[in-house]
C-alpha cells in the first residue's frame, strides 16, 4: 500500500461547523440534483417507490461508507457519490432491459473496477480510450436527455417558464445553491398549484429489495461499457483532478478498489456504480470549507456520514420526491445538468481530434439501437474507428 495510506479516527477537534456544512452541502446538492436524474430514471422503468427507495438506500449506504473510510484513510476530502451520466444511461435503455439484466450490468463494471485497481489497467485504459471520443458519448448521452427534458414545456408552459427563470436567477447569484433552490421552489409550485399529498409522507424506513443478476449482450454491451467509460472519464478522472488541484495527491488504485468492491454490494440492491464525486468534490477540497487544508477530510467523512443517514431514511426521500410531477422532475434533472452538458460540448468541441469526438457524439445522441444494443456502444465504436483511421491517414500523409 502507498505510504500516504493511514486509516486513523479523527480527533474532535479537527471538527469544524464548516468542514461538517461543507459534507452536508455536497449530500443534499447530490440529493437535489443526480438523485433527481435517477428517479427519472425510476419512472422510465416504472419501478414502485418501494423499489426506489431500495436504490437509493444501496447508493446512499455504498457512498457513504466509501466517504467515510477513504476519507480517513487518506486524510483527505475523499467524497463519494455515484455516476450521474450513467443514470441518464439508464433512463434511455433501463425500459428495453429486466432489472436482473440492469443488476447484472452493475455486477460487471463493479468487478471491472476491481480488475482494473488490482491489475493497474487504468492508465492503459484511459489511453486506449481518446479523450475526444469519451467527451462525445458523455456529451451525446447528456444532451440527448437535455432535449427530452424541454418536452415539458409543452406539457406545463407555466410551471415552465417560472423554473427556468428562477434558474437563471439563481445561477447568476447563488450558483453553487441554484440547484437546491430550484428543488425548494419545485416543492413550494407542487403543494400549492399541483395539489400534491403531503399529508401521506411520512418518516419512513429503506425498503432493500434483492434482485439476482442476470447477464446478457444487450445489459453488457449497451449499458454496462459505456457505464463504466462514464464512470471512469466522467467522475473518476475529474474527481482525482479537483483533488489533486486542492493540493491532495492521493492514489487512484485504493479508490478504485473501494468504488468496486462497495458497488458490487450495491449492485444486488439495484444501487448504480460508486464513484468518485465530481460535480459535488469541490465543497469538501476547496478552501471555502477550511482554511487549513489537513481539516478538510473532516467534510469527506461528514459527507459519508450525511449519506448513511439518507440511506436508512430513503423511504422518506422517496415519498418526497415521487410528489413532483414527473414533467417537473425531467425539467429539473435537465436543469441540473446544464453544467455537465456544456463542459461535455465544450470539451468535445476543443479536443485534439474534434471529428470523432463530434461522430461519437451525434451516433450517441441519435439513441440508434442496433442488434439490442444501445447507442453509446455504437458511438464508441464509430469514434474509435474514426481516430485510428484519422491518425493513420495524417501517418501516411507525412510520410509522402
Amino acid at each position: 500500500m502507498p505510504d500516504d495510506i493511514r486509516f486513523r479516527p479523527a480527533p474532535m477537534r479537527h471538527v469544524s461547523a464548516s468542514t461538517v456544512t461543507a459534507g452536508l452541502l455536497a449530500v443534499v446538492v447530490s440529493y437535489a440534483g443526480p438523485l433527481l436524474i435517477y428517479l427519472q430514471a425510476a419512472n422510465a422503468m416504472q419501478v414502485s417507490p418501494g423499489v426506489f427507495s431500495s436504490w437509493v438506500f444501496a447508493i446512499s449506504v455504498a457512498a457513504g461508507i466509501s466517504s467515510i473510510s477513504l476519507s480517513l484513510w487518506f486524510r483527505a476530502p475523499v467524497a463519494m457519490a455515484w455516476s450521474a451520466p450513467g443514470t441518464v444511461l439508464l433512463i434511455s435503455l433501463g425500459t428495453s432491459l429486466s432489472p436482473g439484466e440492469v443488476v447484472g450490468a452493475y455486477v460487471a463494471v463493479a468487478m471491472a473496477l476491481v480488475l482494473l485497481a488490482a491489475s493497474g489497467l487504468f492508465d492503459i485504459l484511459v489511453r486506449i480510450l481518446p479523450s475526444p471520443v469519451t467527451n462525445g458519448m458523455m456529451a451525446g448521452i447528456l444532451f440527448s436527455f437535455g432535449l427530452k427534458a424541454i418536452g415539458g414545456l409543452a406539457a406545463d408552459p407555466m410551471t415552465f417558464a417560472l423554473l427556468v427563470a428562477a434558474f437563471v436567477v439563481l445561477s447568476a447569484t447563488v450558483p453553487r445553491y441554484a440547484i437546491l433552490g430550484l428543488l425548494g421552489m419545485a416543492a413550494v409550485l407542487t403543494v400549492f398549484f399541483h395539489d400534491a399529498p403531503v399529508e401521506h409522507v411520512r418518516l419512513s424506513l429503506a425498503e432493500p429489495h434483492l434482485v439476482a443478476p442476470a447477464f446478457s449482450a444487450p445489459a453488457l454491451l449497451g449499458l454496462a461499457v459505456p457505464l463504466l467509460i462514464t464512470t471512469l472519464g466522467g467522475q473518476f478522472l475529474p474527481g482525482m483532478a479537483i483533488l489533486r488541484a486542492n493540493g491532495f495527491h492521493v492514489a487512484t488504485r485504493p479508490i478504485l478498489m473501494f468504488a468496486g468492491v462497495a458497488s458490487l454490494a450495491g449492485a444486488f440492491l439495484g444501487g448504480i456504480t460508486t464513484a468518485l464525486a465530481s460535480i459535488t468534490a469541490a465543497f469538501c477540497a476547496g478552501p471555502e470549507c477550511h482554511e487549513d487544508p489537513t481539516r478538510r477530510y473532516v467534510a469527506g467523512v461528514a459527507c459519508g456520514v450525511f449519506f448513511c443517514i439518507g440511506g436508512i431514511f430513503s423511504g422518506t426521500i422517496a415519498d418526497l420526491l415521487v410528489l413532483l410531477p414527473t414533467s417537473m422532475i425531467t425539467l429539473l434533472a435537465g436543469l441540473a445538468l446544464l453544467g455537465p452538458i456544456q463542459k461535455s460540448l465544450t470539451d468535445t468541441m476543443n479536443g485534439s481530434d474534434v471529428q470523432s469526438g463530434l461522430m461519437t457524439f451525434l451516433v450517441t445522441a441519435s439513441g440508434v439501437e442496433i442488434a439490442g444494443v444501445g447507442s453509446a456502444f455504437w458511438g464508441v465504436g464509430v469514434g474509435l474507428l474514426v481516430w485510428h483511421l484519422a491518425g493513420f491517414t495524417r501517418k501516411v500523409m507525412g510520410r509522402s
